[in-house]
């Protein structure tokens, strides 16, 4: 039975708590956060959980193993720091921490430790996800050609985070997880029009080995919430549908077909409008997945597929895109 402690318990938290409790080969044995609501509420649902306002009693406890962090971004490298220091498993959520040289420094930590490091990029562990992979990897969409992703919605307005931050980590682990390889340059243009400095609204572009494109829009200042992946492929097209309750995944057989050598550009090419097919997909809450996922990696010690590396080079692309978005969209290499 691996013993855990969470530390944050705002807004994603208590879900990883709730996740967490319910999984038989854990227990759950203290919540940490400076907000006496927070910790009063935790108390009332989970009275079998400890409560304490000192993180550092937690990493003073020998028993515990692990260690959930679900703080604000900027207190990720200190918090994640001290408990490998102490020789606990981490699970971190996204973002991993907010530059490159904070999370190169962390990965050989958890090495040297010999602990396991997990980012919490929750897409990864998705269904859809894994099963658009399987997709992907089959060659049952040709090569791929490109692929863009919309994240957006009104609210949640953050104060510590602009939106580029707050949710391009889901897609570009999506992207990368998909591709198997990492962009080589990013371009980002954004807009501050709530909060002087916080971008609101953001797109980048990026531009992967292999003629490979890719674009993500992200805003928290949108009439629509849209969750949505698209994949276009020599072959067909896909679409990731996270808002779809129950077709999440849209095959679309269509594209462009060479009839071969004509006098006129219109009669070299046709279009091909086939069938719109759905895969099966077998769905279990992805954040119980990703959980179940981090306690399997300290028990049969393994590494987490969304470790340390994972997610210093989500940070890699998010340092390079915000350097981008300060610079009015000029594209910056990714080293």
């Amino acid at each position: 039975m691996i013993q855990l402690a969470i530390v944050g318990l705002g807004y994603w938290g208590p879900n990883l708590l709730r996740n967490f409790d319910q999984l038989s080969d854990c227990e759950v044995k203290v919540c940490c956060d400076l907000n006496d609501d927070n910790l009063l509420r935790i108390e009332e649902q989970y009275p079998h959980v400890a409560i304490t306002k000192n993180y550092k009693d937690l990493m003073a406890d020998d028993e515990l193993e692990a260690i959930v962090i679900a703080t604000s971004a900027a207190s990720h490298y200190n918090l994640v720091k001290e408990a490998l220091h102490h020789h606990k498993h981490v699970f971190v959520e996204k973002p991993f921490v907010l530059n490159v040289e904070h999370a190169t420094e962390l990965v050989h930590l958890a090495e040297k430790t010999n602990r396991k490091l997990m980012v919490g990029h929750l897409m990864e562990y998705h269904p859809a996800i894994e099963k658009l992979k399987e997709i992907i990897q089959s060659g049952e969409l040709g090569d791929i050609y490109y692929l863009y992703s919309q994240r957006v919605n009104l609210g949640q307005i953050r104060k510590d985070e602009n939106a580029l931050w707050s949710f391009a980590p889901h897609d570009l682990s999506i992207i990368m997880y998909l591709l198997e390889t990492e962009p080589e340059n990013v371009s980002a243009r954004g807009q501050a029009y709530l909060q002087e400095g916080i971008e609101d609204v953001a797109f980048v572009n990026l531009q992967f080995p292999n003629k490979i494109m890719a674009q993500i829009q992200l805003s928290w200042l949108d009439p629509h919430k849209i969750r949505k992946t698209t994949v276009v492929g020599s072959k067909k097209m896909v679409v990731f549908d996270d808002m779809e309750a129950t077709e999440m995944l849209k095959i679309y057989d269509k594209g462009v077909t060479s009839n071969g050598q004509f006098a006129s550009f219109g009669e070299a090419l046709s279009l091909r409008f086939g069938d719109i097919s759905i895969p099966y997909v077998k769905m279990t809450e992805p954040l119980k997945l990703e959980c179940q996922h981090f306690l399997n990696c300290i028990k049969d010690n393994q590494i987490p597929r969304s470790d340390g590396h994972d997610g210093l080079r989500v940070v890699k692309v998010l340092q390079a895109a915000q350097e981008s978005l300060d610079k009015s969209g000029m594209p910056v290499n990714i080293l």
